[in-house]
């Protein structure tokens, strides 16, 4: 499902990633560790498509975004990887199920099919009865699992989560966590976690560990 191959990345004089190569499959959950600035979150970045490596090869779904041009790039990357970060970063105005709905809105389908989609996702993750809320009033834990369904609207071909847990209490962590596998063993989801939590990071199908811009 990715496959990245001798991935070279500097900023500047600094060579962040020396050379990474790495193969995920359709349905693995993988879990990618390292110390601060090993290159966890730029190699999560260029598996992303948000950011293009100075070197080396990326294939997502046997495709190469990076020959794609700036917006078929756009549209691979909303249609086929969904993103979790640390901080949520839905939109305060918008009710859970339009933050949910917003990256199907913006690959143009239909908006019934979309909302369904939604309030099906929703409901996958408990949310049935919150689904008119806005962020303000949602837990830490309720919003970051708003965002896992909103990454999912477009059913992504990878889930790539950098740090999701790492603002949430051990219960909501816990959830959270859980809520990977159970991706995976229901939908068949392919899911790629970039953390410090080293209980998550055991969980995984398999774990990476990272140092100095290489996979040791």
């Amino acid at each position: 499902m990715i496959r990245v191959t001798d991935i070279h990345k500097s900023f500047g004089t600094l060579e962040v990633l020396k050379g990474v190569s790495l193969e995920v499959s359709k349905g693995e959950v993988v879990s990618i560790v390292g110390a601060s600035g090993a290159g966890k979150t730029t190699l999560l970045q260029i598996m992303g498509t948000l950011s293009r490596p100075d070197a080396g090869r990326v294939k997502i779904a046997g495709e190469d975004p990076f020959a794609l041009g700036d917006k078929a790039l756009s549209r691979f990357r909303n249609e086929k990887i969904g993103f979790v970060f640390q901080f949520h970063h839905l939109l305060a105005e918008f009710t859970a199920l339009e933050n949910v709905c917003i990256p199907g809105l913006i690959g143009r389908r239909p908006r019934a099919e979309v909302e369904r989609r939604a309030v099906e996702l929703l409901d996958m993750m408990g949310l049935a009865a919150r689904r008119d809320h806005k962020p303000g009033q949602l837990s830490g834990g309720e919003q970051q699992r708003v965002a896992i369904a909103r990454a999912l609207i477009n059913r992504p071909a990878v889930l790539l989560a950098d740090e999701p847990s790492g603002n949430l209490d051990s219960h909501n962590r816990d959830e959270i966590h859980r809520l990977f596998f159970e991706l995976r063993d229901r939908l068949g989801q392919t899911v790629v976690i970039v953390t410090h939590d080293e209980h998550l990071a055991e969980m995984a199908d398999r774990k990476i560990t990272m140092c100095d811009g290489t996979i040791r």
